[in-house]
């Protein structure tokens, strides 16, 4: 019987296994303790980065891994020396740039530009990159690189979950950035360095880009061949390239040094700056070729082909037709050069455009080739024939100014003759002075009136009515006659002054206006002034060798509104006073304020009585310093001093 203590052979294998089992769990504990307190550290790290720089949860993170990359170590001793226990024993180093961590999924989907996140990589904010510098708007900086005559991209980092940088994402483009399959300027948005310069990976550029993006100092290359395949087929240009850390991307921009290369892009900015296409046809053959601003200038489809030789008459609208084959026929037939401007009609509309074409002839002198330059001049002759147009326009309204300063000047003379000699109206001696504005294309409203009514008094009238043409002419002309009329058939003064200012309210639509005026009515059985004003600069007294402005009675300019009231003032003129009545333009002067001019004019008015011989001529004192170009007309009534009983 066997001692049940004592273990048998298949007791030991059971045991064993039980060990071995065992053996494993402990290691998976092990395993998952060493992971969390990995991440425990990551985090605690982390937790003292976003309190001590005020950094977020992935700037922190992104931070760490920087720093990492920076000494040689793995993001753990990294996180380590933050808190402070220095870098662990047996740290490897981070991998190098450009080569991928294995076992990890770097073939994310497309880029999250608005969250800073690509599914795939770890979270790379550009502030984390730049010691807190703030990332700058990819649109602001494609603005800048739009103005750019040359290759320039703005690359965003795209951080590996082992904190390094595993590519780049295009987020601004330059237009003469160019890939190897064509795409340009802003077509390569959102596109990955890997993806479209697949060969630069684990290069001395590459490692240029990582050491400028961690430390700030620009890269600049050397020069170097970079070999592309398009179609199917390598091609190896020489290049020179520098990148600048901006915030947390880099700005690279390179420079093709490939003569072919070179010349090739400076033929596309002439064609683009010059509006200009090349084309060229052989003869023998039949084939064609274009540019591509050939097309652009004609509207058509590249997708249809160029134009055959014998077909391009046929793409001019009918009225271009005749010359540009005979130019075309003496072209292919005796080798003359062409130069003609035809017009297409396109959906867009009619275009025009200058054709320069030179033939290529075998040495029996036949054409067998024709080498050609499109230009589009549609901008230069809308531009020239809106300045014809223009000019026309102008012509057309000078034209019309001058007749109506013309017609406005006759009927103003015929209306307010000058006076070359004193008049005695009603007992009065009266002096008229009247002299247009020389300024300008209009005439003004400015006017007068001195008649005497049949009761033996008289009518003294002065008025301006605003604006100057024709129209102003007009009014005037209706205001004059009507006051007179009303006067003459016995209405007093305010009422005249009601009944003109309804007449300016009713004009028609279009011509209505305003005016000031002042109307006086003297009677000389009794020396009675008598008179009314509306918004009209006061009359001014010279009495005594004093002069003073009249204290005007109520009164509101003519045309203002259709509620208005007129009061009258009397005095009485005694011999040896003198009565000034006046438009605006004698008065004013520019940048002066009207209260000098008046202040003037009755200094020069009291000045000139007080002289007997100026007296006589008061109106020739008056206006003897106004500016020859004035912009208003001048009127003016002088009534003389009353004849003595």
């Amino acid at each position: 019987m066997e001692d049940p203590r004592v273990p048998t052979d298949d007791d030991t294998s059971d045991v064993e296994a039980l060990a071995r089992k065992v053996a494993r769990l402990r290691a998976r504990v092990e395993e998952l303790e060493d992971t969390l307190a990995t991440a425990a550290v990551h985090e605690r790290a982390k937790g003292v980065l976003m309190g001590r720089d005020g950094l977020s949860a992935g700037a922190a993170g992104a931070a760490l891994a920087r720093r990492a990359g920076e000494r040689g170590r793995t993001v753990t001793d990294e996180c380590w020396s933050v808190l402070g226990g220095g870098a662990r024993r047996g740290s490897s180093p981070a991998p190098p740039l450009g080569t991928l961590p294995q076992g990890r999924d770097v073939t994310a989907g497309p880029a999250d530009t608005a969250g800073g996140r690509v599914p795939g990589y770890g979270t790379g904010p550009a502030e984390a990159t730049d010691a807190g510098a703030a990332a700058p708007d990819a649109g602001v900086v494609q603005t800048v690189l739009d103005t750019l005559p040359m290759p320039a991209v703005l690359l965003t980092p795209l951080w590996s979950p082992d904190g390094d940088v595993a590519d780049y994402r295009i987020d601004a483009a330059a237009p003469e950035s160019v890939d190897s399959v064509g795409r340009r300027g802003r077509e390569l948005l959102g596109r990955r360095v890997l993806e479209t310069y697949p060969t630069v990976a684990d290069t001395d550029l590459w490692q240029g880009y990582r050491d400028a993006l961690l430390t700030g100092t620009p890269y600049e290359s050397g020069s170097f061949a970079y070999e592309e395949v398009a179609a199917g087929l390598p091609g190896e240009s020489s290049y020179t390239v520098r990148a600048v850390r901006l915030g947390g991307r880099l700005v690279v921009s390179w420079a093709c040094h490939d003569p072919l290369v070179r010349e090739a892009r400076r033929l596309y900015q002439m064609e683009h700056l010059g509006d200009l296409g090349w084309a060229e046809w052989n003869l023998l053959t039949g084939t064609a070729t274009w540019s591509e601003q050939a097309y652009l200038i004609l509207r058509r489809d590249p997708a249809d082909g160029p134009v055959a030789w014998e077909e391009l008459a046929l793409h001019v609208v009918p009225e271009d037709v005749p010359p540009l084959t005979e130019a075309a026929r003496r072209l292919r037939e005796e080798a003359r050069p062409l130069d003609r401007t035809f017009r297409i009609a396109t959906g867009s509309g009619v275009r025009h455009v200058r054709f320069v074409a030179e033939a290529v002839t075998d040495p029996a002198g036949t054409a067998i080739e024709v080498h050609a330059l499109y230009q589009d001049l549609t901008a230069q002759r809308r531009a020239e024939q809106a300045l014809l147009e223009s000019e026309r326009a102008f012509l057309v309204q000078q034209g019309l100014l001058q007749a109506e300063r013309a017609l406005a000047k006759s009927l103003q003379e015929a209306l307010l003759p000058r006076q070359e000699r004193t008049l005695t109206v009603a007992g009065l001696r009266t002096e008229v002075f009247y002299l247009p504005s020389e300024e300008g294309l209009s005439v003004g409203g400015d006017w007068y009136s001195a008649i005497g009514l049949p009761d033996g008094s008289g009518l003294f009238v002065i008025g301006d009515v605003a604006g100057h043409g024709i129209g102003a002419v007009a009014t005037m002309a209706q205001l004059r006659f009507s006051a007179k009329g009303m006067i003459v058939t016995g209405s007093p003064l305010p009422d005249a002054l009601v009944r003109l200012n309804a007449l300016l309210m009713h004009a028609a639509e279009g011509r209505h206006t305003t005016a000031t005026m002042i109307l006086a009515r003297y009677q000389p059985w009794d020396r009675t002034m008598t008179w009314v004003q509306a918004g009209h600069l006061p009359p001014l007294l010279v009495r005594d060798g004093t002069a003073r402005f009249l204290e005007p009675p109520a009164g509101i300019i003519l045309g203002a509104t259709t509620e208005c009231s007129y009061e009258e003032q009397r005095f009485t003129l005694r011999p040896g006073d003198h009565l000034l009545l006046y438009t605006d333009g004698l008065v004013e002067r520019p940048a002066e304020d009207i209260v000098e001019g008046l202040a003037r004019l009755a200094a020069v008015a009291a000045g000139a009585v007080n002289d007997e011989e100026g007296a006589e001529h008061l109106t020739l004192r008056l206006t003897a310093d106004l500016s020859p170009t004035r912009r208003d007309d001048v009127c003016l009534l002088h009534l003389g001093p009353p004849e003595a009983d």
